[in-house]
């Protein structure tokens, strides 16, 4: 077991709890899925975003895909992933992704991206396209997608929905009095509007929400009522936890107990799945979500 690093000497607000303790990656499995991601050239959001589950998750040879690149075009305070210009477009990508899921032999499979904003699209068509080639060489593969906003706008979303993924995910993150600060080029009117539409057209939709940036619980429960009213069926609540001394830092650490209440107030609400505790991330047990 290791705690993850503090660069900054801890005070009693930074130190972090026993909870948020977890093992440090390593042995077969683990060596054999980055040995792989690396010889494929493709990109994790584990290792991007410094995922505290990635000894569990690639210990059980399981991983998040992210595509579109290593660099963002957007510049959210919370993130690990690199901001910046990226290069073009790969379009032997979804080939690849697609051999990856096969070769560990994945019953779900999981794909992010990085934002794509200075496209025309928003990546939507290499969204379809990674879809649609997972699909064609693993057909009994649940897919599960976590998306961009894509500004809102429903052309670029269609374009990822007729490519009919299982799970429909885009991630709410914080309450929106946070949201300028914590993601300065997103919206939160915009995230609601991604899974109302997904909703309309019958998709299993799911988001997540990071605690511990300042938010009140009153806060967090009125997202949650939100996501219930576009039709949200899966939530995910977990610690943020602070991945450099450049991003936002941690305002408080979120008891177990409060993470327990949150889980118990959105079955209540009418969630069909809440994933809520300390190192939740959005996907987490994803493979129990899809029934």
């Amino acid at each position: 077991m290791f705690e993850l690093p503090v660069l900054n000497p801890p005070t009693e607000v930074e130190r972090r709890p026993p909870w948020l303790k977890v093992r440090a990656p390593g042995g077969e499995s683990y060596s054999r899925l980055k040995a792989m991601m690396r010889s494929k050239a493709l990109h994790t959001v584990c290792e991007e975003a410094r995922c505290p589950n990635i000894a569990e998750c690639w210990g059980a040879g399981t991983a998040t895909f992210m595509i579109g690149g290593d660099t963002c075009t957007r510049s959210c305070g919370f993130c690990a992933v690199k901001t910046g210009r990226p290069l073009p477009i790969d379009w032997d990508e979804p080939r690849r992704v697609a051999e990856a899921v096969r070769a560990m032999n994945l019953v779900h499979c999981v794909i992010t991206s990085v934002n794509r904003d200075e496209l025309p699209d928003g990546g939507a068509h290499l969204w379809a396209e990674t879809i649609r080639a997972v699909r064609q060489l693993n057909p009994d593969t649940t897919i599960e997608v976590l998306i961009p906003d894509f500004k809102g706008r429903h052309d670029a979303l269609q374009i990822v929905l007729d490519a009919t993924p299982d799970i429909l995910g885009h991630n709410t993150e914080t309450v929106p009095r946070l949201y300028r600060r914590v993601r300065p080029q997103g919206k939160y009117q915009w995230t609601l509007e991604v899974l109302r539409y997904a909703k309309e057209q019958h998709f299993r939709t799911k988001s997540g929400l990071m605690v511990g940036l300042g938010e009140t619980k009153e806060e967090v429960f009125a997202v949650m009522e939100d996501l219930r009213a576009v039709g949200c069926d899966i939530l995910t609540v977990g610690q943020y936890l602070q991945p450099t001394k450049n991003h936002l830092p941690v305002e408080r650490y979120v008891h177990p107990d409060e993470f327990a209440e949150y889980r118990e107030r959105g079955i209540a609400m009418g969630f069909l799945h809440v994933e809520s505790g300390p190192l939740v991330r959005s996907s987490y047990h994803a493979e129990r979500h899809v029934g």
